[in-house]
């Protein structure tokens, strides 16, 4: 069990990164969340597409997805002034699902979720990323 230390508290529900079986850190629920509950917002700088693009180039080379496109102008950049969320894994059959509304990306909760479940959500990157999918043993999509 985390420290309390580890466990945030956004919008009323609380969340806590912890070591992930799909990859690296993950997020879980530390207490039950309802359907569609606005969970947490995606935080990172606001860049351009062509310097989220020279970014991602590196961090793709590591394995990471962090940069989550708001619209044709606007991407976050969840590695620079970032918050929980970007420990938010993806899966192909995930719990959760991102909403833009605004400059503003919220991760919401796509069913009703358990204690202790890990947060997921699909990336949207339609694989241009070339990363394997870990989601799931099996899993053969490519992130």
């Amino acid at each position: 069990m985390p420290s309390k230390r580890a466990e945030v508290t956004i919008t009323g529900r609380r969340i806590a990164r912890r070591k992930s079986r799909i990859a690296g850190a993950g997020v879980y629920a530390c207490e039950p969340i309802n359907k569609n509950t606005r969970i947490v917002d995606y935080q990172g700088e606001l860049i351009s597409p062509s310097k989220s693009d020279w970014r991602e180039r590196r961090y793709q080379a590591k394995g990471m997805v962090w940069c989550f496109t708001v619209n044709r102008r606007k991407v976050r950049d969840g590695n620079v002034g970032g918050n929980i969320a970007r420990f938010i894994n993806h899966s192909c059959r995930p719990n959760c699902y991102s909403e833009v509304a605004g400059d503003t990306v919220w991760i919401r909760a796509a069913r009703n979720i358990r204690k202790g479940e890990e947060l997921t959500y699909d990336y949207n990157t339609g694989g241009e990323a070339g990363i394997s999918c870990q989601c799931r043993p099996g899993c053969t999509a490519t992130i």
